[in-house]
């Protein structure tokens, strides 16, 4: 590649990068502006912490962000240890010849649709979890759970793997010298050195758990009441937005989707500095 081309590809990657940026600030001013109605009443506290009643006056997010975060830990308990197992067996116990399809089934897990999962549990799983409930129609919070962290689980494998096969030879090599099988190796040796891109994956996937909406949406039941229990019927911030959106554009219910989206994109955002924060300050400890 010639300096004139090296320096034109540099030029459209900034241009490419600092778009990137303005449209990320854009999305941020035109939330804030459309939800500001609701900020501005002085309301936040109530809006935070309040049920949702149009019928009353009150747009509260309380129950959707309830059910937003316990989905995402719930999610995130069944996803980890999961993710954390799989990712051992595709680096170290399984055959060589094994692990590379077993890494191209998780890529493909990916790049499955998520309204896909949902469609499917949608036969499968809620019959079979009405019938254990024993009412209402299937659709909770326990039933989107396992859903969600299938979802999200692949992000995290490919994650931790790349972790896992990151870190020094000299570490592995080591132990197999000293006869340590190779539970120890991961247990003693891979995973503490690794463990800086296992805090990544799991920042990433609790943010793609509370971003999700096909699975919420499909498989939770939308109430807008707050859940007591992981067996009743809830609605997430995602899912919210989705059937809000149907409101008339001039109305409190319609400027409240806004106020949800505010907070998703704030929480996303902090979640991301966390991730490049970490990931700045473990990189310069090597």
């Amino acid at each position: 590649m010639t300096h004139r081309a090296y320096s034109v590809s540099e030029h459209l990657f900034l241009a490419a990068a600092v778009i990137s940026g303005l449209l990320t600030v854009a999305v941020f001013c035109f939330l804030f502006l459309f939800g500001l109605p609701l900020l501005q009443s002085g309301q936040l506290t109530d809006l935070l912490f309040s049920p949702w009643a149009p019928a009353k006056g009150l747009y509260g997010i309380y129950p959707m962000l309830k059910t937003s975060l316990l989905l995402a830990l719930l999610s995130m308990a069944i996803a980890f240890p999961i993710s954390l197992g799989c990712s051992f067996i595709i680096t170290s116990l399984a055959p060589v010849r094994l692990r590379g399809f077993l890494l191209a089934v998780i890529r493909v897990m990916t790049g499955i649709p998520t309204v896909v999962y949902s469609f499917a549990a949608l036969f499968l799983l809620v019959p079979l979890m009405r019938n254990l409930i024993g009412h209402g129609t299937g659709m909770t919070i326990l039933t989107a759970t396992p859903v969600l962290a299938m979802v999200i689980a692949p992000t995290m494998i490919l994650f931790f793997v790349n972790s896992f096969t990151r870190v020094s030879t000299a570490y592995t090599l080591a132990t197999d010298a000293l006869g340590g099988s190779e539970t120890q190796k991961l247990l003693y040796v891979i995973l503490p050195q690794a463990w800086p891109g296992v805090v990544n994956g799991v920042l990433l996937g609790f943010g793609r758990a509370m971003g999700d909406t096909m699975v919420s949406l499909m498989l939770a039941g939308n109430s807008i009441g707050v859940p007591e229990s992981v067996t009743e019927s809830a609605r997430t911030l995602t899912a919210h937005i989705a059937l809000v959106m149907a409101f008339d554009f001039d109305s409190m219910e319609f400027k409240s989707v806004f106020v949800c989206g505010l907070f998703l994109y704030i929480l996303t955002a902090v979640l991301m500095m966390l991730f490049r924060m970490s990931t700045a300050y473990f990189s310069g400890r090597k």
